[in-house]
């Protein structure tokens, strides 16, 4: 039995995953800093997203009551001020990150000074390791976040796995 009249067969098409060799030259590179003004109604919304509702979020009383300066960011909120800096690293051609390989590795944070509303965070982001093990490829990267006071706000450690690198 035949295609039908004037359609081409289904395509096939298959993910070549053989390893290439992977360029480390990246590792050390630093990206300029990326500054993010931190709004209230971003982490009003950021907490209504991801379910937070502890009130220290979304009422000034409850925060400054709280102990806090203004509204505090919740922690992960460091994703949203990070993007920027982050974007510019792991969309540098000079990485070499193939995108249709990629899964995400994990993330880790470590927190200090508060992050409230009306801050301006300034992030860095430097690659820190690139490295293969086994049949994949591992991007490994380091951003830094500074308050307007020069105080650290987080250190994130970003891990990348590239299948087939």
């Amino acid at each position: 039995m035949g295609e039908p009249h004037g359609q081409a067969p289904p395509v096939q098409r298959r993910v070549d995953c053989r390893a290439v060799a992977l360029d480390t030259s990246a590792k050390g590179k630093t990206f300029p800093p990326y500054e993010y003004e931190v709004g209230k109604e971003k982490i009003r919304e950021f907490a209504e997203a991801v379910g937070e509702d502890n009130p220290v979020y979304v009422e000034r009383e409850a925060a400054q009551a709280a102990g806090f300066r203004d509204l505090p960011a919740p922690p992960m909120f460091a994703v949203v001020y990070s993007r920027g800096a982050m974007g510019a690293a792991l969309f540098d051609p000079e990485v070499g990150i193939d995108f249709a390989m990629l899964v995400h590795g994990g993330q880790e944070f470590v927190w200090g000074e508060p992050v409230c509303t009306g801050d301006t965070i300034s992030t860095t982001v430097e690659v820190k390791d690139i490295y293969k093990k086994g049949p994949m490829a591992f991007y490994v990267f380091e951003s830094v976040s500074v308050n307007q006071d020069g105080q650290e706000v987080v250190r994130g450690t970003w891990s990348n796995i590239v299948r087939g690198g």
